[in-house]
């Protein structure tokens, strides 16, 4: 057993106080060894061999420096006894040559251990620098025999492993820190064949039994007595793994999603043919029930089938949302008798609704969609009872909640919150729960609601995730951004009920792409006296438009189509023909005539299947619904243009013009560049101005122009407008500007406080 003192040790002594204690040492030493040179003051070897140690322990202890001072001292005092009194010259020369031995000696031993000192001090560096690097690694470090057994082990896989200190690690089996002993059995066939191994993954539990992913690197090692050791370099990758599945969860229901939304797409051009045909059947079949019943029948499975669809579109966000500013308090207080009959008496339903709880903007329907689907999920995970409760409450999401929980952002969001009693679900039942088709219920289950769920709150700009312990039941947790405007909701196109309306008269431009569907609808409005012209894609429909000379008075569209969508064909065509009114049509839009699910204003569609009862009052409904004015107008003055009339004739029924050139400037609303335009005429409800570049009809402007007395009021004012560009003139030459026709729908003096609304 070895002995430390601490004394010996210029680590143990404070800075201060070292330098004193070194040359104490030298003083000490040499003072001691002065006793025994007294005694042999006669024998001068003996006397300089007791130096020579004296001035050894003194180098040792205090380094070369104190090693002089006490060499000095025993030259000194050596020189003394050997020099004074009476001496013959050989005397002399002897005692000098003592003296010169002694001084070459004393200065060999203090080079000797000030190297060695040195040599010492700098091994202690090393080894202070290299265990400072195994202590402030951010790395579980550790060391095992040949058996496995922890010899040694950081403070990173300490704390790592949930323990208080290295003790508790030590002569423990690494084997046991293996949730899955396979995992251990290949570190040790690679330990055993000493080979290196470097991001080996494993599961490994902590002291409260908590699981944790770590990456393991290894080597194997042997000392100077060919003894094998084991080191093992340990991350924990836990919040990197989870990070690297949830990644993977969001791609797969994105591709699942992209997939559901072109099935949907297809699947609801065919229910559309099978309902449409079903239809016609129906109505000419009569009473009879023999065959009426099996017709009814296909009609119920199409309808069946287009709820499934509307599923898929909710999952693959391609539906068309109403987005209105909720409370969510009063939505879940709304549903609520209807959810305590829909789970049943033997489930207890309790409501916490969050104070002061902040406003969000979503579909009111489909956020009730939402709440009853998980509230179906909870009953049906309850078969014996229990209890579901509700909540709300205002969240305020971090960056380090989010950087856990991707896609999600920091901000300020509402909770909604579903938790049941229920039976749970394992960490491979809840990867997979938001997956169209997937089901835990057998056979009754269609495994779309969580899908829905999922679709409604990711279209609506929220997150949702799904806590569950098997035994402990489920917690469903929605988080929609908070909000604090009351915005206008979109326009969406509800379900029409079927009623009678009048026959047609008008032209109507239809444009299909499904051969089917597309033979349907004419065959169907061609019954109620309209004129039909179809077309098989939107190249067509330019080509019959343009060849067409007399009106059409609605353009029926589908919204995707190969080529060209039928909002870019809306946009061609109804700058040449400004009276013709729009429909569009579609299973799903892809964004073209909304954006994130919700409707462009001014834009009217019809969701497939419809039926076409539907179809019909719907068709009915736009051609009945007046344009606006301006429209209108601009519409007759370019009839009249077109025929070489005057337009002049109609200056009774609009505002004043005034045959004005005024520089403004303009931009489409959400750009930042303004462009130069210069007026042609210009009246209190619109004007026409020479532009940079066709802009298409319906696209709203900023415009920003001096307005003269005339126009503005007592004196020129500067003014912004916001217009909406209702038709485009064609330059008449090629180094002429084309011509827009702007609506005024707002404006506002930039210097003053008058305010008006066109």
């Amino acid at each position: 057993m070895r002995l430390k003192l601490p004394l010996l040790r210029a680590r143990y002594i404070p800075p201060a106080r070292a330098p004193i204690l070194r040359y104490g040492v030298a003083v000490l030493s040499i003072t001691l060894a002065l006793i025994p040179a007294l005694m042999l003051a006669d024998v001068v070897e003996s006397r300089l061999v007791v130096f020579a140690v004296a001035i050894m322990v003194s180098a040792w202890y205090g380094g070369w420096k104190p090693g002089l001072v006490a060499t000095s001292f025993a030259l000194t005092v050596s020189a003394y006894f050997s020099l004074a009194g009476e001496h013959s010259p050989a005397e002399y020369r002897k005692a000098i040559i003592h003296l010169t031995l002694f001084v070459f000696v004393a200065l060999l031993i203090c080079s000797f251990n000030a190297a060695l000192r040195s040599a010492q001090e700098g091994l202690r560096r090393s080894e202070i620098n290299f265990r400072s690097l195994v202590t402030n690694a951010p790395y579980g470090i550790c060391r095992c025999d040949s058996d496995g057994i922890l010899l040694s082990a950081n403070p990173a896989l300490v704390s790592m492993l949930g323990y208080a200190s290295p003790s508790e690690l030590v002569d423990g089996n690494l084997a046991n820190l293996y949730a899955d002993t396979q995992q251990w059995f290949v570190v040790a066939d690679s330990f055993r064949s000493s080979q290196r191994f470097n991001g080996l993954i494993a599961d490994w539990v902590r002291k409260d039994g908590v699981p944790i992913t770590v990456r393991l690197s290894g080597r194997t090692i042997r000392d100077e007595h060919n003894t094998i050791f084991f080191e093992l370099f340990a991350e924990d990758v836990t919040e990197h793994r989870a990070l690297e599945q949830q990644l993977r969860q969001a791609q797969k229901m994105e591709a699942v999603g992209r997939l559901a939304g072109g099935i949907a797409h297809d699947f609801n051009n065919l229910l559309m043919v099978i309902s449409g045909y079903c239809e016609f059947l129906l109505e000419r079949i009569g009473s009879d029930p023999t065959v009426r019943g099996p017709a009814q029948e296909i009609a119920n499975a199409a309808n069946r089938a287009t709820a499934l669809t509307r599923q898929l579109l909710a999952f693959s966000r391609k539906q068309m949302l109403t987005p209105k500013v909720l409370d969510l308090n009063a939505v879940v207080t709304e549903n609520f008798k209807m959810l305590t009959r829909l789970i049943g008496e033997d489930i207890e339903l309790v409501m916490v609704p969050g104070n002061e709880l902040g406003s969000t903007k979503a579909d009111p329907g489909q956020i009730e969609q939402v709440i009853m689907n998980l509230a179906v999920n909870a009953r049906d995970a309850m078969p014996r009872g229990g209890k579901l409760t509700i909540e709300t409450a205002n969240v305020s999401l971090d960056e380090s909640y989010a950087r856990l929980h991707p896609p999600a952002e920091p901000g300020e969001y509402v909770m909604l919150a579903m938790s049941d009693t229920g039976i749970g679900m394992d960490s491979e039942t809840q990867s997979r729960i938001f997956e169209p088709f997937f089901s835990t219920k057998g056979a009754k289950g269609t495994g779309l609601g969580l899908s829905m769920v999922y679709g409604i709150v990711k279209q609506s700009g929220g997150y949702i995730w799904a806590y569950s312990e098997p035994g402990k039941g489920t917690s469903f947790k929605v988080y929609l951004p908070r909000v604090n405007e009351t915005g206008e909701p979109a326009v969406i196109q509800p379900a029409i009920a079927a009623k009678d309306v009048q026959q047609g008269r008008e032209t109507v431009l239809l444009v299909e792409d499904e051969v089917t569907v597309l033979r349907l609808a004419r065959e169907y409005l061609e019954r109620q006296g309209y004129t039909v012209i179809d077309a098989g894609d939107p190249a067509t429909a330019i080509l019959i438009s343009n060849a067409h000379s007399g009106p059409i008075h609605l353009l029926l569209t589908d919204v995707v189509m190969p080529g060209m969508t039928g909002r870019e064909l809306a946009n061609h065509l109804c700058p040449r023909r400004p009276e013709m009114r729009v429909l569009y049509m579609s299973g799903y839009t892809e964004n073209a005539i909304g954006q994130n699910g919700t409707l462009d204003a001014g834009i009217t569609l019809l969701q497939k299947p419809f039926t076409l009862l539907t179809l019909k009052a719907k068709v009915r409904e736009v051609l009945d619904t007046p344009l606006p004015k301006e429209v209108s107008m601009s519409a007759r003055l370019a009839i009249q243009s077109e025929n070489g009339r005057p337009a002049g004739k109609l200056s009774p029924f609009r505002a004043q013009r005034f045959k004005l050139q005024l520089p403004l400037k303009y931009r489409p609303i959400g750009e930042n560049d303004w462009r130069a335009g210069t007026t042609e005429n210009i009246s209190r409800s619109g004007l026409l101005f020479r532009a940079e570049e066709v802009i298409p009809a319906n696209v709203q402007l900023e415009i920003n122009l001096v307005l003269p007395a005339e126009i503005a009021g007592l004196s020129a004012a500067e003014v912004v407008c916001r217009g909406e560009v209702v038709r485009t003139v064609e330059a008449e030459t090629p180094s002429m500007n084309p011509a827009l026709a702007a609506k005024i729908l707002q404006y506002h003096f930039q210097h003053g406080s008058h305010m008006a609304e066109a």
